[in-house]
Parts: C-alpha cells; structure tokens; sequence
C-alpha cells in the first residue's frame, strides 16, 4: 500500500494506492493552511479506509518545483513517516504529476505551476517511446513571455489563474489549453508513477531528499 503526498502549491492532494486499485484520493485548496490541515487529513484517510500506518509498504511524494514552504511541509510530513516505519519513499517532480494526466498526443506539451508574483513554472515535455518526455529543465517565465514562445499548437495544462488563463488563451489556434479538470494535480497519479518506481527499486534517501527549487539563491516564496 502506497500513501502519495503533494502538497507543491495551494492545493494539496493524497491517495492510496495498492497496485490495483487507488482506494482513496482527495484534492483540495487550502489557501496555504497546510501545516494545519495536512496531518488531520492524512489521518482522516486511515480512519475512513479502515487501516493503519503500519500497512504502508511506501511513499510518494510531490517535490517541486512550487512554493517553498508547501513543499517542506508536505516533505516534513513523508520524510517522518518514512523514518518511523522504515519504509521507501519516492519523489516526483511535481510537473511530472499534471502531465501524467494528458492523453498522448503527438502535439508538444507545456506543463504549468504557479510560482509565485504572477510567474509561472513551466516545462515542455514531447510523447517519446508511449510516455511523454521532459525535453528542458523548468524555468519561471510570465504569462505574456510564455506565450511569444509558442509558435505551433502546443497543449497547455496545469495551474493556470483567470489572468493567465486568458492571455494564453488569446493565442487560442496554437496554445490548446486543457480542460480545469485535465489541469488539476492529482495524488492518484502520482501513486502510480512512485509505486512503479518503487517496483524498480528507484528510491530516495528520506534524509537527504530536497524540493526542487528553480533558484535556491532565490526561492520562490510560499
């Protein structure tokens, strides 16, 4: 049984998942209130499914890029179930999450966080061998630059504000945005991309394990 964690910006998200089947999931905005809300709702997840921490076999969990004190709590919180139950956990990128959400298509894809002062974190990603790809290292760029980028019709997806939402969706014939529902970072998804990491025995060390932070010099603020 896998516990997956992302907790990258305002919205959090959990899962269970055994393999088969993810048992359980919710998403949710929290406005930031993720040191008090995070821990009651993993707790709540155990009560309604009925099992316990011990039944845990691993862990996943969202590591950036994305606000920076977001990420460190939901990390804290994965990090110390880890070490108390001596059990594997995983770190995904975050944009790796949204994506992994998107049909296949043979379009180019961006994938979209926010980051904070109306900048957006971006990545693109192409469909290479069946699974989409990231092609560049994610970088912070506005609205309006992102959109000079996009020369032919590119799939949009992920976290994108009303502002933002209508400036890319000026350049409606090239810049494809995907339906809210498409751009929602879901935990269910991330489950199934650690749990075949975990059956790859492709771990990390709970210790050392950090968010990805496009500037460390820099951070972009919680």
């Amino acid at each position: 049984m896998l516990l997956a964690v992302d907790t990258s910006t305002s919205w959090i998200s959990l899962a269970l998942y055994d393999g088969t089947y993810v048992g359980y999931e919710v998403t949710w905005q929290s406005q930031h209130h993720h040191t008090v809300e995070l821990t009651p709702a993993i707790d709540r997840l155990f009560r309604q499914m009925d099992i316990g921490y011990e039944q845990l076999t691993g862990l996943g969990v969202a590591i950036g890029p994305g606000s920076f004190t977001s990420l460190r709590i939901g990390l804290a919180a994965i990090k110390g179930i880890s070490m108390a139950l001596n059990i594997p956990v995983v770190g995904i990128p975050s944009l790796d999450v949204i994506v992994a959400a998107q049909p296949l298509d043979e379009k180019p894809l961006i994938a979209i966080l926010h980051a904070g002062r109306k900048r957006l974190a971006y990545a693109p990603y192409l469909v290479e061998g069946g699974v989409w790809k990231l092609q560049e290292e994610p970088a912070v760029i506005d609205a309006k630059d992102l959109v000079k980028t996009i020369d032919k019709p590119t799939i949009i997806c992920g976290e994108l504000s009303k502002e933002a939402r209508a400036i890319i969706g000026r350049r409606w014939k090239k810049a494809l945005i995907a339906s809210p529902a498409r751009c929602l970072r879901r935990a269910g998804f991330l489950a199934e991309i650690a749990w075949e990491r975990l059956l790859n025995n492709q771990t990390d060390d709970p210790v050392s394990l950090a968010p990805i932070y496009l500037s460390t010099a820099n951070p972009i603020p919680g």
